[in-house]
């Protein structure tokens, strides 16, 4: 009798642990899926563009980011009508109001993030990674000269879709909704370029 118990725990032991490591391979398996999909859809974005809100909470703005070979434009439209070209280590930001430029480097403020998202696969690859409804979200936080945040990038999964990006710090709490996806756009030569767009009027 004892040694059937015995026998019967060890089985119960067996079922258990195998039940567990299959449970966590699927797990790890879909992981791998989803960040094989989100990383290949990043990969492609050449030559795309996409209308986006963005709510800091206190303030709601409009506009369009546009991605290229190797550089991101950002166009807010509302309220306030403003560019940010970025590349990995240049940025510009122009004020068409004040006609006002200015240079810095994306790695000092949260507008690394855009590069973090589009321009690094490590983002995806080490990013926590869950799903919920129709969503896939990644989520990972970084640390730059702003400090610490948490950055978390949403995507549709039916149609594949980035949809939101979402940004929280001690000093910053955004989210950018993003809609009107194009892909394949055709952008002037000097569309990207870090120069005050009225030199070009």
């Amino acid at each position: 009798m004892q040694v059937k118990d015995m026998y019967l725990k060890k089985y119960k032991l067996i079922l258990i642990l195998s039940f567990f490591i299959f449970f966590f391979q699927k797990i790890v398996y879909a992981d791998d899926i989803n960040k094989s999909k989100a990383i290949k859809y990043l990969d492609d974005l050449k030559f795309f563009s996409a209308s986006f809100l963005q709510n800091d909470g206190s303030q709601i703005s409009e506009g369009q980011i546009f991605i290229g070979d190797h550089r991101l434009r950002v166009d807010y439209k509302l309220p306030s009508k403003i560019l940010i070209i970025l590349d990995k280590n240049k940025a510009m930001y122009y004020n068409y109001d004040l006609d006002e430029d200015e240079f810095f480097n994306p790695k000092d403020t949260l507008a690394g993030f855009f590069f973090e998202i589009f321009n690094s696969l490590d983002f995806i690859n080490e990013s926590k990674t869950y799903s919920n409804n129709n969503n896939l979200f990644f989520e990972r936080e970084l640390e730059g000269d702003m400090g610490k945040y948490n950055l978390k990038v949403i995507f549709e999964d039916n149609p594949f879709l980035i949809r939101k990006i979402e940004i929280d710090s001690e000093e910053v709490n955004l989210v950018l909704s993003l809609y009107n996806h194009n892909y394949n756009e055709n952008f002037d030569e000097n569309f990207f370029k870090l120069i005050n767009p009225s030199f070009f009027d």
